[in-house]
């Protein structure tokens, strides 16, 4: 989940698009899981879900109290961290007018850098996540949610907008 601005804001660990943005925003190489498990650098893939998809979804059955169950909530779409890093950093080069660039470019300019598979997560790390929105459909939930390109810019953009909030949140 991202959008995170909780961890944020209570001095938390941070999830990775928060990572990625303050390493983008310091000038530093965002740093991926190179190839492990049969997927290529950064392709290891997680259904990315916004916070607002979330609020959304429990509005869904805040209104529809007959309806309950486990559900699985998430886009329906796994996406590679490379999404999230190419998404961060094109979102942070926007918002210092400079223009996006592809995957390759940032890796060759080394703002996106590979690294090796850690030891101590060998055999213990998922790379591939998605949730089945099936139970979640059929219980009536049929909103769209924002996949990483939309989601993960718009909560940049308002980090950008909101940084008195976060230096001082309340």
């Amino acid at each position: 989940m991202y959008m995170d601005r909780a961890n944020l804001i209570k001095g938390g660990w941070p999830r990775l698009h928060s990572i990625i943005t303050i390493s983008s925003k310091k000038n530093q190489t965002v740093k991926l899981f190179g190839e492990y498990g049969g997927y290529a650098p950064g392709q290891q893939s997680r259904d990315f879900v916004s916070v607002e998809d979330v609020v959304k979804v429990n509005l869904f059955f805040l209104d529809h109290p007959d309806k309950s169950g486990i559900f699985n909530l998430g886009t329906g779409r796994a996406q590679p961290f490379n999404d999230v890093a190419l998404t961060t950093v094109n979102t942070m080069r926007k918002l210092a007018n400079q223009s996006a660039l592809p995957l390759a470019d940032l890796v060759q300019q080394g703002l996106i850098q590979y690294i090796p598979f850690p030891d101590d997560l060998l055999g213990k790390y998922q790379c591939f996540t998605q949730a089945d929105l099936a139970q979640l459909r059929a219980a009536g939930s049929n909103d769209c949610f924002l996949d990483v390109e939309h989601g993960v810019s718009q909560y940049i953009e308002w980090l950008s907008a909101n940084s008195d909030f976060l230096a001082n949140p309340l």
